[in-house]
């Protein structure tokens, strides 16, 4: 059984959604709150990023489809070591600017809909369909 693991916001965005590590990091560049330094980091880092790993909202499986895909959200897989050290960095970022995250790790992402070999993008369970009791 596959391990997941995710990175994201402690707290709701204002649509109720809880943005990942990489939609954290690159907010605070998008609203100007990065040092000089930090902001050509992160440019340069999403730039390794991109190069290194594919971005499953430009696969054309239309992952994040909000209409098919309510909530979708990415997980990395355990296993995909190089990529979580990466991740540790824009993690330091964010705690630098003061950003609340938090980790979650689980065997069972949601129903996964887009799949390669360091990550996983799944929408969240949800009551009834997927509660596994009568009540």
């Amino acid at each position: 059984m596959e391990n997941y693991i995710r990175f994201q916001s402690a707290a709701p965005n204002r649509h109720g959604r809880f943005p990942g590590v990489f939609a954290m990091a690159n907010g605070l560049a998008k609203e100007h709150l990065l040092r000089s330094h930090d902001a050509e980091w992160l440019r340069s880092a999403n730039a390794r990023a991109s190069a290194a790993y594919a971005d499953p909202s430009l696969t054309g499986s239309g992952c994040y489809d909000l209409d098919r895909f309510p909530g979708a959200r990415a997980w990395f897989k355990a296993t995909a070591t190089h990529l979580l050290e990466m991740t540790g960095e824009y993690l330091e970022l964010l705690d630098r600017y003061d950003v609340p995250w938090v980790e979650l790790r689980t065997t069972h992402p949601g129903r996964v809909v887009y799949l390669d070999d360091v990550q996983a993008v799944a929408v969240p369970l949800a009551h009834p369909a997927d509660w596994p009791f009568s009540r």
